[in-house]
């Protein structure tokens, strides 16, 4: 039995844990938005299916009669009496996740998903192998949605599921793997990561652990348990700096693999705590083209415990939309200790312009005072920035370092200093090769 961790939900870019972490929400799960037309289907047709599928599969069995007792007095003061399908989730996913905090628990609308699961049996066993999935995850590139090359060859890649169809998203895996290898550093994005496969978690941490690391242990409902260990891979072990980026959306199978990276210290996690939604799920077809979502499992970690309902805390703590240049602010600087000359200079600079978007400098001088003529470039203020423009060149956003110095966004081996007692009178262009030169204002 093959059982994905929120993997349909990638259809929609995100899982359903990670769509959940927020607590309840319209509908639009796996698939995407589905049309809002009233389901067929009544109230108590869709909320009786759900409470069969929780009361034979709900992990916790302990919450079962409470979860059934939620629905129950939903349905019978005509809580659920919502004509709209977003509605009618949202205050059905509301009663759930007040008694079981649980943020794979959840109803979508999805005729075209609903139709796939009730095809093959109400269940989403082995869903991996169908055409509707493998075209899914062909659309998405197996859940690896950029891959580019940041200064100081740090290698980034954004993974946004652990989508898994086998040898083609092998593959995939493979081939952003040895893009990784190249580099110098390495950043794997994960903050809009919602889970997917226990298969690819285990495919991606084969690549920095030796072959035979044990992983993780799955528990389903009366199975005995099963264990993931790591495997031989194409090149062997990458070993270079890893950073993890992470946010409080990074769900499920995204954590499994964040856990790993914590508890093996192959990686730096950087970003927010993650969603907290540890258990494994299934996905039920129910009546009127809803989806059910329910925990059917839970993984354990070596030595014990997992990350439901606490998440995976990072080593460097800063808001999600800081954690890329964070993490290119410390690659940078590890990198430019072990550098000389120019490129040492180049990569300290880059450690400074990523720390200026981290946390913003102060300039000694009001913004306005800087703009205006310096030979063949235009300094003017834009929106609350600066920009530099040579003549007939491409503009480029300058970034304050403090005093009156700036660098600019996308070319951190080049500086302006600003020059002049009270008004400016001129900026020194300053480059990392130790070239550079003076031009006056006007």
């Amino acid at each position: 039995m093959k059982i994905a961790l929120a993997a349909l939900a990638l259809s929609a870019g995100l899982a359903v844990g990670a769509q959940a972490q927020q607590g309840p929400g319209p509908a639009g799960g796996p698939g995407g938005p589905a049309p809002m037309a009233a389901p067929a289907a009544s109230k108590t047709e869709i909320v009786t299916s759900i409470r069969k599928a929780i009361a034979g599969n709900y992990v916790v069995a302990g919450k079962r009669a409470a979860l059934d007792a939620a629905l129950l007095k939903g349905l019978k003061a005509g809580r659920y009496d919502a004509a709209d399908p977003g509605e009618f989730t949202r205050r059905l996913n509301e009663d759930l996740y007040a008694v079981a905090q649980d943020k794979h628990l959840s109803l979508f609308f999805d005729p075209r998903m609903s139709a796939e699961i009730a095809g093959r049996g109400s269940q989403n066993d082995e869903i991996e192998d169908t055409p509707f999935f493998k075209a899914m995850m062909r659309q998405r590139n197996y859940g690896i949605t950029e891959m580019k090359l940041l200064p100081g060859n740090v290698r980034y890649i954004r993974y946004d599921g652990f989508g898994w169809t086998g040898a083609e998203s092998r593959a995939a895996i493979d081939a952003a793997m040895a893009f990784l290898r190249e580099g110098d550093a390495a950043i794997l994005d994960l903050r809009g990561n919602g889970g997917g496969s226990p298969e690819a978690v285990r495919r991606i941490a084969s690549y920095f652990v030796p072959a035979g690391t044990p992983l993780v242990t799955f528990h389903l409902r009366s199975e005995a348990p099963t264990s993931s260990t790591s495997e031989a891979v194409p090149g062997g072990q990458l070993r270079l700096p890893l950073y993890v980026l992470t946010s409080n959306r990074a769900a499920s199978a995204a954590e499994e693999f964040v856990s790993h990276v914590a508890r093996l210290g192959f990686g730096t996690l950087v970003g927010e705590t993650t969603a907290g939604a540890a258990y494994r799920n299934e996905h039920f077809a129910m009546p009127g083209g809803f989806v059910m979502s329910v925990s059917i499992g839970y993984p354990e970690l070596p030595g014990g415990g997992n990350w439901e309902g606490k998440g995976v805390a990072p080593k460097i703590a800063v808001p999600a939309d800081r954690a890329l240049d964070r993490a290119q602010q410390d690659a940078a600087q590890k990198l430019a200790e072990k550098a000389q000359g120019p490129q040492r200079t180049e990569l300290e600079w880059t450690a400074a312009l990523h720390a200026a978007r981290v946390t913003p400098a102060v300039p000694a001088r009001a913004l306005a005072a800087y703009a205006g003529r310096y030979g063949a470039r235009t300094v003017a203020l834009e929106n609350g920035a600066l920009t530099w423009q040579r003549d007939g060149g491409v503009k480029s956003v300058m970034v304050p370092l403090g005093g009156d110095l700036f660098a600019f966004e996308f070319d951190p081996a080049t500086r302006v200093r600003f020059t002049g007692e009270g008004a400016v009178t001129g900026v020194v262009i300053e480059r990392a090769d130790g070239s550079g030169n003076p031009v006056p204002r006007g």
